[in-house]
């Protein structure tokens, strides 16, 4: 091995390897870049806590008089669940009986009239242990919209000083007393906040509730879906949106902007990694010509080997060598370039957003690791086939 590295390494250009070296290193970096920064945007924008909207859609009926109900029907229920843009549907399911509920709060006491509803599990952005309903304990567990928090703050508590500003932690300790009448019967239970939604404006309890609560004091009629919730391939995409309006459906957010910040961050990362792709590409490309004019010049001295009776893999092993270096560190560069850069935004999206950014670098290792197995295997791979074509020709 030492004889062979001495023959070999006079004519090993310094100037080109490190112009691969570089270039290589700025491809990766992209790369890299491009997959970290996905993956620790994507919960801010598309997960359970985005701070956006993300790919579901709440549709209705425009109720067109008075008096007149506006429901789904079971065909038209199917027909929307078939369609190509929607991967799931759910139904919302309404409490039929009447709900009253009071509080009180700063020494004062208050009181209205509620209404429930309930939507499957999968559809909920608000994840919680207490999310289960016991009959024994009379506890009813609730998730509201956060902008009626909003309502009360900035509405409410400003048209009297006996109301104070509430945070959600406080709302989530606070207890309503619910009177749930109905069917020939009326029943005390406790109400407990247990989360703020910001995908659905409705008061939601559990589904396990609504069919019991629904059973005990609803007057027997069938339940009729006047609301749905889809969750889709694309909110803003041309055929669903021609689909609602040519059935008279009303889309309850707006789902041609809820989706703009997760297809403008999926665009951006594709044309940082395809630009990526490009200076790696371009990099194996002077690695390899490189490679090339290495052999090429060491010809003599590689026919030489080859007769005395060195192996293929003996004669190749100094290329291989510096092509497992080169490329092993420009990964580690590459990896503790993008934990540098990352420590710099990372504490910028956490004051900015006021969300905790959960995402590792996990994922960002794992493509750099198969990317540079990639080039190591494409490098050897060259080597081996110009060391046979050289003794081929001898």
């Amino acid at each position: 091995m030492t004889l062979i590295w001495k023959l070999l390494r006079k004519h090993i250009s310094w100037f080109e390897l490190g112009v691969f070296f570089i270039a290589n290193l700025i491809g990766m970096v992209v790369i890299l870049a491009g997959v970290q920064i996905y993956t620790d945007l994507r919960p801010i924008v598309a997960g359970d806590n985005a701070l956006i909207g993300n790919d579901y859609v709440v549709i209705s009926k425009s109720v067109k008089r008075v008096n007149s109900k506006q429901v789904f029907s079971d065909s038209e229920i199917e027909d929307l669940r078939n369609q190509s843009f929607t991967l799931r549907l759910g139904e919302f399911t309404p409490a039929q009986y009447q709900v009253t509920g009071g509080l009180n709060l700063a020494g004062q006491r208050f009181s209205t009239l509620l209404f429930f509803e309930s939507i499957p599990d999968e559809f909920m952005d608000v994840k919680s242990r207490e999310w289960k309903f016991k009959s024994a304990k009379r506890k009813v567990p609730i998730v509201i919209p956060r902008n009626y928090l909003n309502l009360y703050n900035f509405g409410f508590s400003q048209t009297s000083d006996k109301l104070p500003q509430i945070t959600e932690g406080m709302m989530k300790d606070l207890e309503l007393e619910l009177t749930l009448s109905g069917g020939g019967h009326t029943e005390q239970f406790v109400g407990k906040i247990v989360g703020f939604s910001d995908r659905l404006n409705t008061i939601l309890v559990p589904e396990d509730f609504i069919t019991w609560s629904n059973k005990r004091f609803a007057k027997g009629e069938d339940i009729e879906t006047s609301r749905l919730i889809l969750e889709v391939i694309n909110p803003s995409d041309p055929e669903l949106l021609r689909y609602f309006k040519e059935h008279g459906y009303k889309p309850e957010d707006k789902p041609a902007e809820s989706s703009k910040a997760l297809f403008l961050l999926r665009v951006s990362v594709g044309v940082i990694i395809v630009i990526g792709l490009v200076f790696s590409l371009l990099s194996l490309i002077i690695l390899t010509l490189s490679i090339y004019l290495l052999l090429q010049k060491n010809i003599d001295k590689l026919e030489n080997l080859r007769l005395i009776g060195y192996s293929t893999s003996a004669v190749a092993r100094p290329y291989n060598i510096i092509a497992i270096a080169l490329s092993t560190s420009i990964m580690l560069l590459s990896l503790w370039i993008i934990s540098q850069v990352r420590m710099l935004y990372i504490d910028y999206l956490i004051e900015s957003t006021g969300r905790e950014i959960g995402g590792t670098m996990a994922l960002t290792i794992v493509v750099g690791l198969a990317l540079m197995f990639a080039i190591i295997f494409f490098n050897m791979t060259i080597i081996r086939r110009k060391i046979i074509q050289i003794s081929r020709k001898r």
